[in-house]
């Protein structure tokens, strides 16, 4: 039998495997296709067994069990296996059929394989997923983009098996982002806020197990307490979740036997990567990428504890005398206002990013697209969204008036925990960012006349005046005192 299927997936891995089955679920007929042939006899044996899904063991039975326009997902490692599954495909393929790539590629490559199938007159789509297995399986944020005339062939699908939110949970997490590789750089940003999320939660962790000495039992109730409020999101849950879970080798709590190095897959470095291309302060992204580069240099950081000293006694003084439930509230303002700072600096690089490429990114949209389904999932991007459809035309998150009275409201345990943090010794760099973001933001005048004055002295780089119009150099060295 053939050309019964409504869609097609490459690559069996976890991801993939869960995003056929929730297809599945929702009444698609779906062809699957691994590499290792193997791999679709197991998954055909095992969790598809009984459902509509239709194994297939070469790239022509694939495409042959495809319906037409023929929908092709791959689900494949991002880089060079794209592009060899594409030079694979591509020849078995007609004019109006559609690729689509589920996976975290780079958005300057989603826009040269579009460009590079123009000619074939297939069509592209590079295609943002966030959820994790949960999310794929049981309904992912969608962020669909490349070439918009395809959209329509899959919006159905897409919009189907995504997650849902709203008060009559109706509204699908999958609207079309745009055109080119706007669809993968909103994921990228969209991961480098969760780089941002999950760095300003290890620092509040921080702040009170190493500085304040709570126990992971303490730990649990602040979290779960934490995620009632404000800070409601599934990261603050799984947070709360982790300090309950012993391990089963030991008996000790799980979280402590964990190494402190950090993996990374290098969606956080293409977002900061871009902000500086963008000439946007994405700092406490940046950071959080720093961090976890810093955290990977695990043994040369173990040579450097048994050399390098900080304040002496200074965490044992600040325990004898601190208000444990204040400073409990100093952390959560800190996390909070930090959280907004970050979600902030993201949007602002969006913007950016919209404008150098022409995309026509609805920001609202976006931000309801990652209120279900998506690892950053949280309340407050209801919030967001709320500003965005108040003034379309926000500049920044921080100018809109909900936002801007509850970091303002944060100001005070915000600079209180990264002053306490500096005072014991405890390194909270993307909170600290988020601060030093916020005051460079609302400061009318920052220092950098003098840097500008160093680069003409130097360089002759030039520079403007406050006073009148145009571009200026002067003879530093010729009119400076003498030193004595």
């Amino acid at each position: 039998m053939t050309e019964q299927c409504d869609i097609g997936l490459i690559g069996l891995a976890v991801m993939g495997q869960n995003l056929i089955l929730n297809m599945a679920d929702h009444g698609y007929q779906v062809a699957a296709y691994n590499r290792t042939t193997s791999k679709v006899d197991e998954f055909i044996s095992g969790p598809a067994q009984g459902k509509s899904i239709v194994g297939c063991h070469s790239p022509e039975e694939f495409v042959k069990n495809l319906k037409r326009p023929r929908r092709m997902m791959m689900m494949v490692k991002a880089g060079q296996p794209v592009s060899q599954t594409i030079k694979q495909f591509v020849p078995l393929l007609e004019p109006g059929d559609i690729i689509i790539d589920g996976g975290n590629s780079y958005y300057p490559d989603t826009a040269g394989r579009i460009e590079e199938l123009q000619s074939t007159g297939i069509l592209y789509l590079g295609v943002g997923i966030s959820g994790g297995e949960e999310g794929a399986r049981h309904g992912p944020s969608i962020m669909p983009g490349g070439v918009e005339e395809a959209w329509p062939h899959v919006k159905d699908i897409f919009q189907g098996i995504s997650a849902k939110v709203g008060p009559n949970n109706d509204i699908p997490c999958c609207q079309w982002i745009g055109a080119g590789g706007a669809g993968h750089y909103v994921k990228m940003v969209h991961n480098g806020i969760e780089y941002g999320d999950m760095q300003l939660i290890c620092e509040a962790y921080s702040l009170l197990k190493d500085g304040l000495g709570l126990t992971n039992d303490e730990l649990y109730d602040v979290f779960a307490q934490w995620n009632k409020g404000d800070l409601d999101s599934y990261l603050i849950e799984i947070t709360r979740d982790i300090f309950s879970v012993a391990d089963p080798k030991t008996g000790n709590a799980l979280v402590d036997m964990v190494m402190d190095r950090a993996g990374q897959k290098g969606t956080g470095l293409w977002t900061a990567q871009s902000a500086l291309e963008l000439f946007v302060p994405t700092t406490l992204i940046t950071e959080a990428v720093f961090a976890r580069n810093l955290s990977a240099l695990k043994e040369v950081r173990m040579r450097a504890s048994k050399i390098l000293s900080g304040p002496k006694n200074a965490i044992e003084e600040f325990r004898k005398t601190v208000n444990r439930e204040a400073f409990i509230e100093s952390v959560r303002q800190a996390l909070y206002a930090s959280k907004i700072c970050s979600y902030a600096q993201g949007f602002f690089q969006l913007r950016a990013a919209a404008e150098k490429f022409g995309w026509d990114l609805k920001y609202g949209e976006i931000a309801l697209l990652w209120r279900g389904g998506c690892i950053i999932r949280a309340a407050f991007l209801e919030r967001i969204n709320e500003a965005f459809n108040r003034d379309p035309g926000l500049e920044n998150l921080l100018l809109d008036p909900y936002f801007k009275e509850a970091v303002e409201s944060s100001q005070t345990g915000w600079r209180d925990s990264v002053a306490t943090a500096a005072k014991i010794g405890i390194s909270i760099p993307a909170i600290s960012a988020g601060l030093t973001y916020f005051d460079g933001y609302r400061s009318d005048r920052l220092p950098h006349n003098l840097l500008q004055a160093q680069r003409d002295y130097f360089g002759a780089h030039t520079y403007e005046r406050l006073d009148e119009e145009g571009v200026f150099h002067t003879d530093w060295l010729g009119l400076r005192r003498e030193p004595e």
